[in-house]
């Protein structure tokens, strides 16, 4: 996360709505080694104090879970390269403009009768997003397909205890240097230029 306090200035309700859409990170927990990271879609409660989530059983992550666990979530937002030349204005340097929040908690393993339950909520979460088409719901598959599949897979949830994030945008810019670099953005490479050069005007 960036330190400069001028990328830091966004409230706890913007990291939390801009967790919630996302609904995708890496989930990071320190092990005697380098850090476990896995990629996990995941529900984030409206007050954000809870994320749930699944992972796969054979995931070395769970295997770590015989209590709580101290981890976080880094969930990535647009982000792109940005040319001085775009600044019109001297002496800069290039840099890299991103969004990012980063969620910090305890994970636990929870009961698996609530695997269903939580399936059902992801799935309808996401598939609501592709109206109209119709729903898929787990219903669809057949019991042993769907019990199959369960087996492999264990429910856990993480009590959010902190909510940080980095909106670099260019705000440390006189406003008509970072309306003109915003410009450029979707000519250059990163990801989601579009949206990202769309947050910067508005910054």
């Amino acid at each position: 996360m960036h330190p400069n306090p001028a990328f830091r200035a966004e409230d706890r309700a913007r990291h939390i709505e801009f967790a919630r859409d996302r609904a995708f990170g890496v989930l990071a927990i320190s092990d005697d080694g380098a850090p476990l990271i896995s990629h996990v879609p995941f529900l984030l409660s409206e007050d954000g104090a809870v994320a749930d989530l699944h992972l796969v059983r054979s995931n070395p992550i769970v295997r770590m879970l015989c209590g709580p666990k101290v981890v976080r979530i880094a969930v990535q937002g647009p982000d792109g390269y940005v040319s001085p030349d775009w600044y019109g204005v001297a002496d800069q340097v290039p840099t890299w403009n991103y969004v990012a929040v980063h969620l910090t908690g305890r994970l636990e393993l929870r009961p698996q009768d609530e695997l269903r339950d939580l399936l059902d909520r992801q799935s309808a979460f996401f598939e609501d997003r592709l109206l109209p088409k119709a729903p898929w719901v787990t219903g669809k598959m057949s019991d042993d397909a769907l019990a199959r599949m369960m087996r492999m897979i264990v429910p856990c949830r993480m009590q959010v205890e902190d909510i940080q994030g980095t909106w670099k945008l260019g705000q440390n810019k006189p406003e008509e240097a970072r309306i003109a670099a915003a410009d450029n953005v979707p000519n250059g490479f990163g990801s989601e230029t579009g949206q990202l050069a769309a947050l910067m005007h508005k910054a």
